[in-house]
């Protein structure tokens, strides 16, 4: 069997990779094999992956069961590439995520593939909106993250209005629940607002990722929805990050009864972290064109395979309740931390932050742990939160493990 060739590490990146690279600066290592929870270099070592691919691998590396299912759909010469043609891969998923996460929560959503990204998702989302309202103006939230095209950065929060000013024609920042419980700057907005100047949609995520593990209360968002229902505005939900299981339920907004007109999906949507992206669309709204909205790469029959099978995984509420009973383990393994320092544990389910004091300590921390084999992001708005993102079917004693280390670093 051939193998890859070995290369020096400095050589290979510094030589021919554009400077934009990032991740790579901050785990300088060459990674070979991924199995679950645990990444392997090519020195052998091997090392605790609490970054999950920023979201894209919630199942681990190489899940089994969906890596087995692409490898059969391949020996049997099935279609890679489709556009938007109609697939036996494409159905297959079509019908398994109907069956398997849709029915059973009671919701009723067409399914619009995009391009294979979670920023073309919310470029489509925004899009469609403003087609269906005949009205332009987006209302996102501060720290808020929704991707780095275009329009998408129009709408985030963590990017800067100085240095991008054009990004932010016909959008309004308003501040994130914690910031104003009671809703007051959208009331604001809606009521110095001709009708014609309306907001199009409001977008925002349950649980902020980039912008440091903010949670969005359960009042807040249902009088967000009670408010947007009153006024003729959509509710765009950005579940990228947040979704697919990663805060305990499959949408991260299920526990609020929310019921968003919009809902984009990518990430960890196939399941093995292929690229697939798809928006879910209350049908009133499904006022595209044929072709209207398209793309290449929208039809990723490996990924419609693989997102098939993960979505096995809720079928009924064994594995949900799995990753919640994990969300405590994690809630009572840092409790000590909430008492005993000024470190502050963020976030819902396995898509938790762990609030160190400063960026400097942060960048110190995340240094030190990927010095003793475990890898994690840092989030937030000053960049003074540690990610902590397990894949969610981790075993309670691989994650007990890898948080033991962290609380040793800590």
């Amino acid at each position: 069997m051939n193998t890859l060739p070995v290369v020096d590490f400095e050589t290979s990146i510094e030589d021919f990779e554009s400077n934009v690279r990032f991740y790579s600066r901050l785990f300088p290592t060459v990674f070979s094999t991924g199995k679950g929870c645990f990444l392997v270099d090519t020195d052998g070592e091997q090392y605790f992956d609490f970054f999950s691919g920023s979201g894209s691998l919630n199942y681990g590396h190489n899940e089994p069961e969906m890596k087995g299912a692409m490898i059969d759909y391949l020996m049997k010469d099935g279609i890679i590439n489709s556009l938007d043609q109609a697939t036996e891969a494409k159905q297959a998923f079509m019908r398994a995520f109907q069956d398997n996460v849709l029915e059973p929560r009671g919701m009723m959503y067409k399914m619009q593939f995009c391009g294979p990204t979670g920023t073309n998702s919310i470029e489509a989302a925004i899009k469609l909106a403003r087609k269906y309202t005949k009205r332009e103006k987006i209302v996102y939230f501060q720290n808020s993250f929704h991707g780095m095209t275009y329009g998408s950065m129009s709408v985030s929060g963590m990017r800067s209005r100085a240095t991008h000013p054009d990004y932010f024609k016909q959008t309004v920042e308003i501040p994130f629940a914690q910031d104003d419980p009671n809703l007051v700057a959208l009331d604001n907005l809606i009521s110095n607002s001709d009708p014609n100047e309306m907001p199009a949609a409001i977008l925002l995520e349950i649980v902020q990722a980039e912008g440091g593990m903010n949670v969005a209360p359960t009042l807040w968002l249902q009088q967000l929805q009670e408010i947007a229902k009153q006024h003729g505005i959509l509710i765009i939900v950005d579940d990228i990050q947040a979704g697919c299981g990663r805060t305990g339920t499959f949408f991260s907004f299920e526990p609020s009864g929310l019921s968003p007109d919009i809902i984009c999906l990518s990430k960890s949507l196939s399941g093995l972290g292929l690229p697939f992206a798809m928006n879910l669309l209350k049908d009133h709204l499904d006022c595209w064109n044929a072709g209207e909205h398209n793309g290449t790469f929208r039809g990723n029959n490996l990924a419609f395979i693989t997102g098939a099978k993960a979505s096995e995984y809720w079928k009924t509420d064994e594995f949900q309740n799995s990753v919640q009973e994990k969300a405590r383990l994690i809630d009572g393994f840092f409790d000590y931390l909430n008492h005993q320092s000024s470190y502050q544990l963020k976030g819902r389910g396995l898509m938790r932050g762990l609030f160190v004091g400063n960026a400097e300590r942060a960048e110190d921390l995340q240094v030190k742990l990927f010095e003793n084999n475990v890898l994690v992001d840092i989030c937030g708005k000053n960049s003074d939160i540690l990610k902590l993102m397990p894949p969610i079917n981790i075993s309670k004693k691989e994650l007990l493990n890898g948080l033991e280390v962290i609380k040793t670093v800590v």
